[in-house]
């Protein structure tokens, strides 16, 4: 009986098997005689067949010859809808990011048309997919992030590439669009401005490091600044300044920038909601209420003032050496050392 049983289910395999031989190769006179929407549906067959049968990676990698087919054949709903299977197969198989799977995904997304309404479901399918289980990476992860950002960059689609560079920690590469974009689309006056919202937001995202590679190579490839740090343009200064002053966390250090740099931060409006955010994550500033009339600046110096008068309760309650605040002529000095 034992036998038997294993000969039907052996037998059963063989069918199977056959019959998707037999699939294939009707599916490939179908292409060959440019019957596109019937090899379009005989590969949605076998996509059904193999994810009955769990062989995910025999089906992804169908998808993916089937979807580059099509594609390559201009049929673009079609291939579309291979490759928005495919990202399905990695979700159902929970199939964990790689550098080989990231880029099967950005050459199919490179080859679907821009006009194509399926183009945005892959790369939301596929962003959604690429977090999956991951706490550390809530937007996308940054590799595909950034082989996005590519793909719109070559497009000179700048709005897309932006968003994704600046989710990916591809700094040098976001820098080198971003030069690009100055000299052919930006004001001369705007120089500082393209890199200076960048950082920023860079920070907001936590994201230092990317901020400090992203900031030097602007500065480095742009070829109408001048070798810094220093540099003429003050904004750059106060940029350059900001990334130092994170690294050391002092919070009286970061005030006093902010109240020098104040000409040049009000260059943009968003730069002191972009600061307010940097304060509270890499200074533990607390959030500004909405009834404060003193502002943002005013928020900081509160919190700044209060940390001191808890050194000197502290102070007082031990009986040890006083902590005095620090004095005009000392903000002036540190104001003058950042300048």
């Amino acid at each position: 009986m034992e036998n038997f049983t294993r000969n039907m289910a052996e037998n059963m395999a063989a069918r199977r098997v056959h019959g998707v031989q037999r699939v294939l190769a009707k599916l490939e006179l179908s292409v060959n005689a440019g019957n596109y929407y019937e090899a379009h549906q005989m590969y949605r067959t076998l996509y059904f067949r193999y994810l009955g049968q769990k062989k995910y990676s025999e089906l992804i990698q169908m998808l993916q010859d089937g979807a580059e087919l099509l594609l390559r054949r201009d049929q673009q709903t079609s291939g579309a809808d291979l490759a928005n299977l495919l990202v399905d197969v990695l979700v159902k198989s929970e199939t964990t990011v790689s550098d080989e799977i990231i880029s099967v995904l950005s050459k199919l997304f490179s080859m679907i048309n821009q006009d194509t309404p399926e183009r945005e479901t892959f790369l939301t399918n596929a962003l959604r997919w690429s977090v999956m289980g991951s706490q550390e990476y809530k937007s996308g992860h940054p590799k595909l992030h950034q082989a996005f950002a590519q793909i719109f960059w070559k497009e000179k689609n700048y709005v897309l590439a932006r968003y994704h560079f600046l989710h990916s920690t591809d700094g040098s590469g976001f820098a080198t669009m971003l030069v690009e974009l100055h000299r052919s689309r930006g004001y001369a006056c705007e120089i500082d401005l393209f890199i200076a919202q960048v950082v920023l937001q860079y920070l907001c995202l936590q994201n230092k490091r990317t901020a400090t590679v992203a900031f030097q190579s602007y500065t480095t490839q742009h070829p109408n600044i001048d070798k810094g740090p220093p540099y003429i343009l003050p904004l750059l200064n106060f940029i350059w300044f900001l990334l130092k002053t994170i690294e050391s966390g002092k919070l009286a250090a970061f005030t006093v920038l902010c109240e020098q740099y104040q000409q040049s931060i009000k260059r943009d409006p968003s730069y002191t909601e972009y600061l307010d955010k940097i304060a509270q994550i890499f200074f533990g500033v607390p959030p500004p209420q909405r009834q404060n009339q003193n502002g943002f600046f005013g928020n900081i110096l509160q919190s700044l003032m209060n940390g001191l008068d808890e050194f000197d309760s502290d102070d007082e309650e031990s009986n040890s050496t006083n902590l005095a605040r620090p004095s005009t002529s000392q903000l002036k000095m540190e104001t003058e050392a950042l300048d």
